[in-house]
């Protein structure tokens, strides 16, 4: 059977372990805009039990992945793959480069739960097959997730706080005033400060909305 870079994929036995090899998936995920930074490079060398770090150069691995998403527009990511094999470029580069395309490829195109263990050919060991499978079904909904937060500028919770006030009319109920501190994750992180006042009426309400909505999420979960 004629060799690919699949061939690469059973380095990722010397990991020894689900949890290893879980790690490197989220370490190339989490790294997937900025490429592996030196502890991470440490941690994985270790993990494959690899001796020099120059092995996993990661302006190699970042152009590498860069240059392939671009040209994935006109060729097929398997056929790209199989090229890339023949580029004189270390063997665990290959291996990383590889994942990270299968990654992307599972989270940006419509590939079901079901159909990801056919995107790997018959040369890759069964093993490999079903342990990287697992892993791509189990984060696949978080990093989907991840890719439509990098889309949508929306601040996130970050702290809130609140006390109870008196309106300046006597006759009127008091109120809780409510402070948010938001936080914006995208290219330039800043902090927000939101207060606002609610009534027991306008609670109530608005804790009927929270309570459903943590319903919906409940069951969106166990799915």
């Amino acid at each position: 059977m004629e060799r690919t870079l699949w061939g690469h994929l059973p380095l990722l036995v010397r990991a020894n372990s689900k949890e290893s090899v879980e790690y490197i998936l989220q370490t190339l995920w989490r790294t997937r805009k900025t490429g592996l930074d030196a502890d991470d490079r440490r941690l994985i060398c270790q993990m494959l039990q690899l001796q020099n770090e120059s092995d996993l150069d990661p302006v190699i691995i970042h152009s590498l992945t860069q240059m392939l998403i671009v040209v994935s527009k006109d060729y097929s990511i398997w056929f790209l793959l199989n090229i890339l094999f023949y580029f004189p470029i270390a063997v665990v580069i290959s291996l990383l480069v590889c994942l990270r395309m299968l990654m992307r490829k599972c989270v940006y195109e419509n590939i079901s739960k079901d159909d990801i263990q056919k995107l790997f050919p018959s040369e890759v060991l069964p093993e490999l097959q079903r342990l990287l499978t697992l892993l791509l079904q189990k984060f696949q909904r978080e990093w989907r997730a991840d890719v439509h937060m990098d889309k949508v500028s929306l601040p996130r919770l970050k702290t809130m706080t609140w006390n109870l006030a008196t309106q300046d009319s006597e006759v009127r109920e008091p109120v809780a005033i409510i402070n948010l501190k938001l936080q914006n994750d995208m290219q330039c992180p800043q902090e927000s400060d939101l207060s606002f006042q609610l009534a027991k009426e306008t609670l109530d309400t608005m804790l009927k909305s929270v309570y459903s909505i943590r319903d919906q999420l409940s069951n969106m979960g166990e799915t």
